[in-house]
């Protein structure tokens, strides 16, 4: 997958809240407010889980407490009749579409769709055999690494690779929603690039724009976050999600983190060229006759930059000056020549 950084996903999850033209709204959304990608998730109720009343399907805390597994999934999935539909608008307005299969059977539905790139979702990202169908397409793939230990993560970014995947990208993610500033721990971007050498972004659940920030300041090139419509009140992810503008106000600051962090080498901008004139320099203080020494009295290192660098001065006191020289001039290198051969 290339793309340039920072690259934002714009996740539309269950903020569609059924409707299909709400789902298409927020499309657009994502394309007028500056994300690079928009993504959608492939999956029904059924291949998500079992109509169940035991305790084991019931959600106990959290967001979405109360609702049973089956019911939140049934409530929440993008309908697959929707699919082609939303990404031939998504190819309309000009902004790219992926998804995330949640099994097998959503990967061969979304390779008819040609679906160019597959998100795999960090409470999936141990199901093996649905990494190996994935990789098996041989498409960019982007794993989240929610909950996963660094032997989890390795063993499914090994597997993905053993079966054909050759762009495989990995996010820092924190599996709480909404997240908080306390949860994260964003020198683990750090570790997965120097670990892993491939690209490295953050699934972004918090509702705080300086986590991101921050991520991309310690080597981010990807973000995910949910999205909404301006104004929208009702989605199951509307908790932690950007709305409308805030979402071009977020690529904004990511975008100006990223470019802050500059090249890879040392770099000094030409704009600091002209402030060199203040930096301290050698300056005669005292008329000075041929001959005579240079002294702490007669020169001294002072602002502006115009005459010889101060490394120079300790190496002039007690030399003999090769010509009179005037109160208020720089010292510069061609009067002392002879002093440094």
């Amino acid at each position: 997958m290339k793309f340039k950084p920072p690259f934002l996903i714009a996740e539309i999850s269950a903020n569609h809240c059924g409707n299909y033209q709400l789902a298409k709204k927020l499309i657009r959304c994502a394309k007028n407010n500056g994300a690079d990608a928009v993504k959608i998730q492939t999956y029904t109720a059924d291949t998500m889980t079992i109509k169940s009343k035991k305790k084991y399907f019931k959600i106990k805390n959290g967001l979405w407490k109360g609702y049973s597994l089956w019911d939140l999934y049934n409530k929440a999935h993008t309908p697959l009749d929707w699919h082609k539909k939303l990404f031939s608008y998504a190819k309309k307005i000009g902004i790219t579409i992926f998804s995330t299969p949640f099994d097998e059977t959503a990967v061969d539905f979304l390779e008819k769709l040609k679906c160019p790139f597959y998100k795999v979702a960090s409470f999936e990202m141990t199901d093996l055999p649905l990494i190996k169908k994935i990789a098996s397409t041989k498409k960019p793939m982007i794993i989240s690494t929610g909950m996963a230990s660094v032997k989890q993560i390795e063993l499914t970014y090994k597997t993905a690779k053993n079966n054909g995947a050759k762009n495989i990208s990995l996010l820092y993610c924190v599996s709480n929603y909404p997240s908080e500033i306390k949860d994260f721990n964003l020198n683990n971007i750090k570790f997965l690039k120097k670990k892993f050498k491939c690209k490295v972004g953050l699934s972004d659940h918090s509702i705080d724009n300086k986590v991101a920030i921050t991520a991309i300041a310690a080597g981010a090139e990807i973000v995910e976050k949910h999205i909404a419509l301006d104004g929208q009140k009702n989605g199951l992810d509307i908790k932690f999600s950007l709305k409308g503008k805030k979402i071009k106000e977020f690529k904004n600051d990511i975008k100006i983190a990223y470019d802050l962090l500059g090249k890879k080498q040392f770099y000094r901008n030409k704009s600091e060229e002209k402030s060199k004139l203040f930096k301290r320099s050698i300056f005669i203080v005292k008329n000075i006759k041929k001959g005579e020494k240079f002294s702490t009295e007669n020169i001294k290192r002072i602002r502006p930059g115009h005459g010889l660098e101060p490394k120079y001065y300790e190496r002039i006191l007690g030399k003999k000056s090769p010509k009179n020289l005037s109160k208020g001039n720089p010292l510069r290198m061609t009067y002392l020549k002879k002093i440094f051969v």
